[in-house]
């Protein structure tokens, strides 16, 4: 007959179950109240999608780009409305990284007019524009002749105002012009990735609707729209606690209804192992736009990126085909090509 199980090493299993017991209430108390706290405040819902209370990396001073390596650009601040101010960065082509140095405000709008194409780019949620990856993006378009053109919207960096869907769209929108009142008959190019192809669709569909659309529209790692985008779908009560809302409070970036607005060529960008986006999303809101009426006149080109290459939600830049992609793509862009 075995010997009767000592007292301490039973106290320490009861102890250890009663932890475990502890931390199983600990989250299911959680997983109960976090959906009730975010149906009775949308301001959290907001914050959970846009993430502009996230930047990385922290210590960065967004006034001077040069210290990420961008040494040809220029620091600039725009006023849309009265309380909003925004953040921008305007990136020369990398063959006049020598002209540049020392330049002032004035010299790099007026460069705006040359001869070079011209990108607008719109970020995803979370950090800034000076985020790692969408630096090295700039770095890249900048080395292939590109002007490059980023801001945060509202609320993000260094920017001031309240994020909001209708705000970054008119952000983006009030940057456009002033890039276009300097741009003379240059090509100026829309660029949104992530979060930031909702704000490229919507100020595109409100540009064809005032018949000033861009030259082209470049979509990196884009949804459908936001209800089908958010993971947290899949749990319980989803609809009813988040995505409801989400929707009443006019969050919506909606680019599969967008995209039946849109007459400019189009080109989707989507790797195939995206972790945040979904990759069949990118394939569905390319097939919507193919099929679409206001498409029959121009390009709409979708290019996959194989999961064997890993550039996941946010380094399609490495890509070395990139540029080939970019040169075949805005080299026929103009009205009048076919599918």
């Amino acid at each position: 007959m075995g010997s009767p199980e000592p007292f301490s090493m039973s106290v320490r299993r009861k102890g250890l179950c009663f932890r475990l017991r502890k931390i199983l209430l600990c989250v299911v108390g959680l997983y109960v109240a976090i959906p009730f706290l975010i149906k009775l405040c949308p301001g959290i819902q907001a914050k959970l999608i846009f993430l502009n209370f996230v930047r990385v990396p922290y210590f960065i001073d967004l006034k001077k780009p040069q210290d990420q390596g961008l040494n040809h650009t220029c620091n600039y601040y725009l006023q849309p409305e009265e309380d909003v101010t925004l953040g921008v960065w305007h990136t020369v082509p990398a063959v006049w990284w020598k002209n540049a140095q020392g330049k002032d405000q004035m010299w790099y709008e007026d460069a705006l007019a040359s001869s070079h194409p011209i990108i607008l780019y719109l970020h995803g949620n979370a950090g800034t524009r000076g985020g790692d990856h969408r630096v090295e993006l700039y770095k890249v378009l900048s080395s292939l002749g590109y002007h490059v053109v980023t801001f945060d919207y509202r609320g993000w960096g260094d920017s001031v105002g309240t994020p909001s869907e209708q705000g970054m769209t008119y952000d983006a929108l009030h940057v456009f012009d002033w890039i276009k009142a300097r741009s003379g008959d240059n090509p100026v190019y829309i660029w949104g990735h992530s979060l930031g192809t909702g704000v490229a669709t919507n100020l595109v569909r409100r540009l064809c609707e005032r018949e000033t659309p861009p030259d082209a529209l470049i979509l990196e790692s884009p949804f459908t729209n936001i209800r089908v985008e958010l993971i947290y779908r899949y749990f319980p009560g989803f609809d009813w606690f988040f995505l409801d809302p989400i929707t009443s409070s006019g969050i919506q970036f909606a680019n599969d209804e967008n995209v039946k607005h849109i007459s400019c060529s189009l080109l989707i960008l989507h790797a195939e192992d995206d972790p945040v986006v979904p990759f069949q999303l990118g394939r569905k809101l390319y097939n919507t736009a193919a099929l679409s009426r206001s498409f029959r006149d121009f390009k709409v080109q979708f290019i996959p990126f194989h999961s064997d290459l890993g550039y996941r939600h946010k380094y399609i830049y490495k890509s070395p085909e990139l540029p080939r992609i970019l040169r075949e793509f805005l080299g026929k862009s103009e009205p009048g090509r076919q599918h």
